[in-house]
């Protein structure tokens, strides 16, 4: 599967969705977005399953900065609805399947629970 662009319009219904999601937030300026893009698309095309997003954080600035973006490319990974992980800096591809693999490990069951956990408690 390719990458998706995602706009103020779709960012929350897609990653508020059931399954995977994990999204690239870059710029065509950026050198690290560069080097970090042809291991997003080959991430996305060995992960069928996965929805790839990219946010263009020069073409949307108001996502961009309503998701807190201070540096690029920033990661995200999120997982039925529920944030699981957030970093800015390019990744190396072995990292990139090993965040693959642990998103697809988890018990959201037991995360819900520890959210809901963490909430109650204040």
């Amino acid at each position: 599967m390719s990458t998706v662009e995602l706009t103020a319009d779709t960012f929350e219904p897609t990653v508020t969705g059931d399954g995977i999601v994990l999204v690239d937030v870059w710029a065509e300026w950026c050198g690290p977005c560069k080097a970090f893009a042809p291991i997003y698309d080959a991430a996305a095309s060995e992960n069928p399953d996965i929805t790839f997003g990219k946010v263009d954080s020069e073409a949307h600035p108001e996502l961009s900065s309503a998701l807190g973006v201070q540096a690029i490319p920033t990661l995200m990974v999120f997982r039925d609805g529920v944030g699981l992980f957030r970093q800015a800096g390019a990744l190396p591809k072995a990292a990139l399947d090993d965040l693959i693999s642990q998103a697809r490990a988890l018990d959201m069951e037991q995360v819900r629970a520890a959210i809901a956990d963490q909430q109650s408690q204040g």
